[in-house]
Parts: C-alpha cells; sequence; structure tokens
C-alpha cells in the first residue's frame, strides 16, 4: 500500500521503517476499499505514522478516547514548539479523528457505553414478536420502533415501570405531537403504533389490563385524499433536468426513471444491487419488500441506457454492491435522506406543483399516467406491485375525465 502513495525512497523508507507498519497499513487497504481518494490516503498514512509513535497498538491494551486525546494534546505542543502549527485546533482533531477510526478498525478501542433507551428490553422483544409471530416487514419494524421510543423517551422517561404508564400519558403525548405540526395520518399512526404495543404489554402483564382499548387517534376516511403526484408533463421536464454529463447528472436520471417509469418505491431503488441487473434476457428484478418476494420486468430501453450511462461515467468503483452509491467517498449506499433530496431538491428548482416531492410522488406519478392510458386497475396494480386490487383503487379517483363524461351522461332514456 506505501508503495502506491509514496514515490521517494526516503519518504517510503520512513513509513516502512516507523512502528505497527502492518497495522496502518491494512487501514490504509481497508479506507481504499471504500472509496478513499488518493489525497486522503496521504492524508490518513502521514498521520497515522505520527500516532502510531504516541500510542502502541502492539501493546494488547485498550485506549480510551482520553489516552487519544492526551496523546493528540502532546503532539500538538510538540508542532506548536517546533513552529510547525499555527494553533492547536486542527493538529488535535486531526490526531483525534485518525486515532479513533484507526484503533475502532483494530478493536482496540474502549468505545463510550450508550446509555439505554427507556425499558428497551421491553421494547426489543415486542419488535421481535412483531418480527417472528406477526411477519411484519423491516421498514414496519422499524416505524413501530421509532414512534414506541419517541413515546418512552418523551413522555416515560420518569417512569420506573410500564405500569405506571396512564392513558392520560399517552393522550398527553399524542395530542403535543398534533400541536408540535404532526399531521393527522402521523398522530393516527403512532396512536397505532402504541396500541399494538400496549396490548402486548397487557399480554405479557406489564401495564394494567385495558390501558390498550383507551388509546384514540384522530379519525381517518378510508381513501378519503387523492394520490399526491406530478403530472406526466412535470414528470417529464424532471427527467429533463438530468440531461448534463456531470456524474451528479447521470446518477440522477436512471434512479428518477426508475421512479417514474416502473413506479417503484424508494426502498426499492436503494436495494437494487447490480446482479439484479440481467443484460442477457433484458430484465430488472425487483424485490417487492411489502409482498416478500421478487418481480422481474422487462428492462426498457431508455432505462437500461440511463443505467448503463451511469456505470460506465459516474458510478465509482467500490466494494458495495448496491447499484446506486454516494460520487464522494467514503462510497456507501444512498440513504432514504439523500433519495428524498435527490427528487425534491430538482422539484423545488423547476417549481412544479405537488404537495409532497419526495420519490413516492412519482409513483403516484406513474400511477396517474397509466390511468389517464386507459390500463385497468389490474394491470396498474401489477405495474405496480400491489398484492391486491384494493391497494389500486383509489387511482380510479384519479380520472377526472372518466368520471365527468360519467356525469355528463344522459340517462332520461332510460327512465
Amino acid at each position: 500500500m506505501f508503495e502506491d502513495l509514496f514515490a521517494y525512497p526516503k519518504v517510503l523508507a520512513r513509513h516502512r521503517a516507523g512502528p505497527s507498519v502492518d497495522a496502518r497499513e491494512r487501514f490504509l487497504a481497508h479506507c481504499a476499499g471504500y472509496g478513499a481518494t488518493r489525497g486522503t490516503l496521504l492524508r490518513f498514512a502521514n498521520e497515522l505514522l505520527v500516532i502510531a509513535e504516541r500510542i502502541d497498538v502492539n501493546s494488547g491494551k485498550s485506549f480510551s478516547l482520553a489516552d487519544i486525546e492526551a496523546a493528540a494534546e502532546r503532539w500538538t505542543r510538540y508542532q506548536l514548539k517546533r513552529g510547525r502549527a499555527h494553533g492547536k485546533r486542527w493538529p488535535r482533531v486531526a490526531f483525534i479523528q485518525v486515532a479513533t477510526a484507526w484503533l475502532r478498525f483494530l478493536g482496540c478501542l474502549e468505545e463510550r457505553s450508550v446509555e439505554p433507551e427507556a425499558f428497551a428490553n421491553q421494547v426489543n422483544e415486542f419488535i421481535a414478536y412483531l418480527r417472528d409471530e406477526r411477519g411484519l416487514s423491516t421498514n414496519s419494524l422499524r416505524a413501530r420502533r421509532w414512534h414506541v421510543e419517541c413515546f418512552l423517551r418523551t413522555s416515560a422517561k420518569d417512569k420506573n415501570s410500564i405500569t405506571h404508564i396512564t392513558a392520560e400519558d399517552i393522550d398527553g403525548f399524542l395530542s403535543l405531537k398534533g400541536k408540535q405540526g404532526w399531521c393527522r395520518v402521523s398522530v393516527a399512526t403512532s396512536a397505532t403504533a402504541l396500541r399494538s404495543f400496549f396490548r402486548y404489554a397487557e399480554r405479557r402483564r406489564w401495564c394494567s389490563a385495558g390501558l390498550a382499548s383507551t388509546i384514540d387517534g384522530p379519525r381517518l376516511f378510508k381513501e378519503e385524499g387523492l394520490p399526491a403526484g406530478p403530472l406526466w408533463d412535470d414528470v417529464q421536464r424532471l427527467i429533463a433536468s438530468t440531461s448534463g454529463t456531470d456524474a451528479r447528472d447521470v446518477r440522477d436520471c436512471a434512479i428518477l426513471m426508475l421512479l417514474a417509469i416502473y413506479g417503484l418505491r424508494c426502498g426499492e431503488v436503494r436495494q437494487l444491487r447490480l446482479e439484479d441487473l440481467d443484460w442477457t434476457r433484458e430484465l430488472i428484478r425487483i424485490e417487492r419488500s411489502k409482498q416478500r418476494r421478487t418481480q422481474d420486468y422487462p428492462l426498457v430501453s431508455s432505462v437500461g441506457e440511463a443505467i448503463i450511462q451511469y456505470l460506465q461515467h459516474a458510478r465509482p468503483r467500490c466494494s458495495h454492491r448496491e447499484l446506486f452509491v454516494t460520487l464522494k467517498a467514503p462510497f456507501r449506499p444512498l440513504s432514504s435522506g439523500a433519495m428524498y433530496h435527490i427528487v425534491s431538491s430538482r422539484v423545488e428548482a423547476l417549481a412544479i406543483r405537488v404537495p409532497r416531492r419526495g420519490p413516492h410522488c412519482l409513483r403516484h406519478g406513474c400511477a396517474g399516467h397509466l390511468v389517464a392510458a386507459g390500463l385497468s386497475l389490474k394491470e396498474i396494480g401489477d405495474h405496480l406491485g400491489h398484492r391486491s386490487a384494493y391497494a389500486t383503487r383509489i387511482y380510479a379517483k384519479v380520472n377526472l375525465t372518466g368520471l365527468r363524461e360519467v356525469a355528463d351522461f344522459d340517462l332520461r332514456g332510460l327512465a
């Protein structure tokens, strides 16, 4: 690794002769595998040599953050004394950051103990029950955990036991979140999660019987709102905004096409892997997390070309098998927040009027376009990956043209 970074023999020899050479080289190779640039690796290598001279990782002991900070302080004073630094802050920060990452990689860092969440054992048992016995998906489990922990952290942190939680505590929490800006759907979702948790708590005799039945959220009506998707002309403008040749435009073009043309969910695009693209048979395999099955689609030529452009000109070389990764090191799969930013930033820049600017609005836009094209609800449901026609019915309300034709139909001849 050092031979790839240093060309001058004396510099290379100094790094080779330094302490813990194997440990330093393994860490640099690890960073290179995650896509660290040459400049970053050079900076790490120089910093690691300084750190290894002051922290003996071969001693077999573990090091705390206090140990790292003490060594960083000694190094900073030494640099100031020799006139090689203009201040204490940046040499100290660089030393601590690299030393912490290196010691953690070697497994000899004493991690700070994190205070466990309130009633963590009960929450973990509840989530395990939902996963193992109820079969909820990973996303559903994550959402349930978040809502339950939010309540316990906010309104039950002073309680010694779940037994002491009252209906007034739960009502107060839901009311507070409504005042803080949560919409009716969010409050109702939280109430559903809490009702599920306390129903399980009653079975385990953690709380008084009947507490779950007292939890009421805002009343929601079936199909009370229309899907909030952009017009297809706006979707085409959105995709056209990625016509540039820089890496971000090339990557975003492929992502927007998958969201709009196939109507994929954000998570389905994020978890696409390189092996999900069958170039021989021109198929793309989608992992439907909600249905726990895979679904093969024909690879549309325009989408295939966009993905090829991304693979050839924009995707950085890294060890991750996910199709879409960050453009800057350290390279990693895109997060939900990154996907939201990709869509929302372009929707906002084009002044597209849509209630919600996240990736899911393009799924609604795709469904609305299919309705306008005259496809049946069964065909639309199959395209979107719905398990039943019930989930697709709401898109029938989008066909305003068809509804007007029904309203204008003359029935007097049937009287």
